[in-house]
């Protein structure tokens, strides 16, 4: 189920951050973003910490990303992984050029 939920998310063209509003670079992923302005509809901030499933979720990142960690952040598909490697993305300059490929910026 867990599975499923997490493929169903980051099915298609828009940003999916999985997160815990407590934690320090879960916050620090959604301020990055917060700098750009989406499509309606292309960012989502899931909140894990409150599922029941919660465990096995964070089970399947580590299969499908090689990390139990939130956030986890999808663009696409693609996951890039968390808060900082987001922050490092924005200040390279290549997050902006990912989001645009993917035509989730206005």
């Amino acid at each position: 189920m867990a599975q499923e939920f997490v493929e169903t998310k980051i099915r298609g063209d828009k940003v999916v951050v999985f997160m815990k509003p407590t934690c320090s670079y879960c916050i620090m992923a959604k301020e990055v973003l917060s700098k750009y302005k989406f499509k309606p509809g292309h960012l989502e901030c899931i909140d894990i910490s409150g599922r029941s499933d919660m465990g096995s979720m964070q089970d399947y990142f580590l299969e499908i990303t090689g990390a139990r960690t939130v956030p986890r952040v999808f663009i696409g598909e693609e996951c890039v992984g968390g808060g900082s490697d987001v922050a490092e993305l924005d200040q390279s300059g290549k997050l902006e050029a990912m989001l645009q490929s993917i035509g989730a910026l206005q």
